[in-house]
């Protein structure tokens, strides 16, 4: 590939890479021009985020965090400079990601976004009765009324002063700004039938030897060998209810508290969409949330709801879907305010521009999707007084209806029409058009990617003879014959959310697709009234449980079969090569890396010089399997994987299964030694895809499969969901690619727009007749498609 001459007038308007290696970068070479949006492409596993994120984004970061105080950096996560020999022409690069949003219970749309901010200062400013500053609007400041003494020096006397202060907050003091209160079932924290020292205590991690159950039963308070039920009312309310109290246990200082104050305090100030699902279980188990009664959910108190702007309080307007809330703004006659209206009419426009009308200003940001999240981190973006930025997006037409996908594009020349470079990691053809320059990586995945195929203009790709241009302008046809149901799942009077009174029958034993624009009702109505049914397997792209530890082979029960051959070939115990157990690398504990505490600078993590990063004991490594020890087996792609315990010597019919499964749902790039941290959303969804193929029948329901997958893996998806119905399987897939839909057998399309303007089965037949009838906006882009 020829790059232009590195001569230093060239310098400021291209990004220069030379000799980059991160991860399967294979010393690659690349010239990215500034000010322009540039589409990276390639099949999964290409290097794509190797070179965008882990390489010119994170040394953009890395820099900028080395410019702040040695005790800031203290705060900040501590990065390697990337393995690159030059790289130069950086901007401050701002990610945008796909990444879940902080999920604290404070956090809605509209704080995030400073359009809570803007509307506080409008309300303060317009808002009769006149209350009080934008601090009189926030849920998150409570209203404080304070008095003391301070010293003041008038010459040379100084004496002391009283005053007072008082701080005029949003917040409702029933439900601090939360806008729900909670109970608590007792019955779910305790075991009534049992004594403490037999286990009385049922909180999730609370075992009978841990200390905070240790703390209850040797506090003195309690009996600890009487079961709960015959215990005195004052020990009763000791174990329950007691004020926190100092104390010490076996030589340790600790807080005694009640059980039920503890629980309050490390359970309800968690938000619940962030918790894990066997905590969350509990939660939902244990804790009754209930719309706050004081301030009726909406978090703020009685006198920051009575100010009203042209009849409305600030907790209706926030309680407004997005796009009348525009309408609302665009009415408003404010000229004493206008810049500051204008600037939240952008911002609310941007809303509405990018898809995300049906959204309201209070939603948590817990409960956004991962699209939903990245698109409402773009609209922050877009109001920005910044230029000459670098902005990082992941797939951002993740989660979009085709119909969607043009005002997103429009978006992004925004974005780079204010002087700024855009970098776009992306596989959707209809994203790619729109590129003004496209750097192609492969040619295959893994230790068979990391290479340039392709760099220069969107005509220039289609032209040539790489996997995505060959690729670019795919079509799939619609099925001449569709399978006939076994039968149907009944949906009735479905009013979740957005859904209005929904009644519709899923098919089973066959492929139906559930699409409609981004806010239509799909996800309310397959994870709201399907997922939770008896037979019914949700795979999402939630994160998986598990430490940097946990990765493919341990997910999916690959390494116990494998750690079972390699015992049996050597005659040795099988824990000898687990890295969590007897072969653990005693340097490092078998983490493969030690961590250094610098005080109050960032911590540094170095590979362990022991192992040289290889997790396990020098005697275990001495083991052979096939001629590889453990350390090369888990080095290995899982297609690698795969030819190696087919036949011969590494023979192990069991790991070959499972690693087939892992190759048949595209992840035959992956390392099955890489920790399961390192996955993107599309292949979380995949690996536990994977793992439920080995068990016949059931419904299985797919959010959003093609999310990460190129154009040339969407064949091989299509064919791995025609086996699993195949198999007696229902497979539900809730999905916006035409291809998908094309293939399906049934389309459930919920519409005809979003939020309230959705929540309706606009259609429900096959493919060949959404696209005859072209009745609504996905058989229009249907239609469009396969024509």
């Amino acid at each position: 590939m020829q790059h232009a001459t590195d001569h230093a007038a060239d310098r400021h308007d291209r990004i220069r890479v030379r000799g980059a290696r991160e991860n399967n970068l294979r010393d690659l070479d690349v010239d990215l021009p500034k000010r322009r949006l540039t589409v990276f492409t390639g099949v999964s596993g290409s290097g794509k985020s190797s070179l965008v994120f882990a390489t010119i984004a994170a040394e953009s970061q890395r820099m900028i965090n080395e410019t702040y105080s040695a005790f800031l950096q203290g705060f900040m996560p501590s990065t390697a400079r990337p393995d690159v020999d030059v790289l130069d022409g950086l901007t401050t690069a701002i990610v945008v990601d796909q990444e879940r949003i902080g999920a604290d219970p404070r956090s809605t749309v509209g704080t995030v976004t400073d359009a809570n901010a803007m509307l506080r200062l409008l309300f303060s400013r317009l808002g009769t009765p006149h209350i009080g500053g934008p601090n009189a609007f926030s849920f998150n400041l409570a209203t404080v009324t304070a008095g003391g003494a301070i010293t003041v020096q008038k010459g040379k006397d100084a004496k002391a002063e009283k005053v007072s202060f008082s701080r005029l907050g949003g917040m409702c003091a029933d439900c601090e700004g939360r806008g729900t209160v909670t109970d608590i079932d007792l019955t779910q924290l305790l075991d009534t039938d049992r004594s403490l020292a037999d286990g009385a205590i049922t909180v999730p991690g609370w075992g009978t030897d841990g200390w905070m159950v240790r703390m209850y039963a040797e506090s003195g308070f309690v009996d600890k060998d009487k079961p709960v039920r015959d215990l005195t009312e004052q020990e009763r309310a000791d174990l329950l209810y007691r004020e926190p109290t100092k104390l010490k246990i076996a030589g340790i200082n600790m807080t005694y508290e009640g059980l039920v104050p503890r629980v309050r305090r490390s359970f309800l100030q968690k938000d619940r969409e962030a918790m894990q699902p066997h905590v969350r279980a509990f939660v939902d188990r244990a804790v009754t949330f209930t719309t706050c009664p004081a301030c009726d959910g909406t978090r703020l108190n009685d006198t920051a709801r009575s100010s009203l702007v042209d009849g409305r309080s600030i907790a209706d307007v926030c309680a407004m879907q997005v796009s009348d809330l525009a309408a609302w703004l665009h009415g408003l006659d404010a000229p004493s305010v206008g810049p500051l209206l204008d600037g939240l009419r952008d911002a609310v426009d941007s809303f509405v521009e990018i898809g995300l009308g049906y959204l309201s200003l209070d939603r948590p940001t817990g409960t956004l999707s991962g699209g939903e999240g990245q698109r409402v981190k773009m609209v922050k973006h877009l109001g920005s007084s910044l230029s000459d930025v670098t902005y990082v997006f992941d797939e951002p037409s993740t989660g979009l209806h085709p119909h969607d996908v043009q005002r997103m594009n429009a978006l992004l020349l925004r974005l780079r029409d204010k002087g700024n470079t855009v970098l776009v990691v992306e596989h959707k053809p209809e994203v790619i058009a729109v590129a003004d320059h496209v750097v192609d990586l492969g040619p295959g995945a893994g230790v068979e990617g990391g290479t340039l195929c392709f760099e220069g203009t969107v005509a220039g790709l289609r032209a040539s003879d790489t996997v995505t241009g060959r690729h670019l302008d795919d079509r799939v046809s619609v099925k001449d014959e569709v399978r006939t149901p076994t039968g149907a799942i009944e949906v009735r009077g479905a009013d979740r959310h957005n859904l209005r009174g929904v009644d519709v029958d899923v098919p089973t034993g066959v492929l139906t697709v559930v699409t409609g624009v981004a806010g239509s009702g799909k996800s309310s109505l397959v994870h709201g009234y399907l997922a939770g049914r008896d037979d019914v397997v949700a795979i999402d792209q939630s994160g998986i449980r598990g430490s940097r530890r946990s990765n493919p082979a341990t997910y999916t029960g690959l390494l116990e079969p494998v750690r079972k051959a390699f015992a049996k070939a050597n005659s040795v115990k099988p824990a000898l090569f687990s890295a969590n157990s007897e072969g653990a690398c005693p340097a490092c504990n078998g983490a493969g890396v030690l961590y250094v505490d610098l005080g109050m600078m960032a911590g540094v993590s170095t590979p362990c010089a022991e192992c040289e990063g290889k997790r396990f004991d020098q005697s275990v490594l001495a083991y052979r399997l096939g001629g590889k020890d453990i350390s090369e087996v888990l080095a290995m792609s899982v297609a690698e994987a795969e030819r190696f315990f087919a036949a011969g010597e590494s023979r192990v019919p069991a790991a070959h299964a499972v690693t087939t499964r892992l190759v048949d749902v595209g992840l035959g790039y992956l390392t099955i030694g890489q920790p399961l941290t390192t996955l993107s959303g599309g292949e979380r969804q995949r690996l536990k895809l994977a793992t439920h193929l080995g068990t016949p029948g059931g419904v299985i329901v797919l959010d959003e499969p093609t999310a990460g997958l190129h154009l040339a893996d969407v064949a091989q998806l299509l064919g791995l969901l025609d086996r699993l119905v195949d198999d007696g399987r229902t497979v539900v897939v809730v999905e916006h690619h035409q291809a998908v839909m094309a293939h399906a057998d049934w389309i459930i399309d919920l519409g005809p727009g979003a939020g309230h303007d959705g929540g309706q089965v606009v259609f429900a037949g096959t493919p060949a007749d959404l696209v005859a009838a072209r009745s609504t906006l996905t058989g229009e882009h249907l239609a469009a498609y396969v024509g």
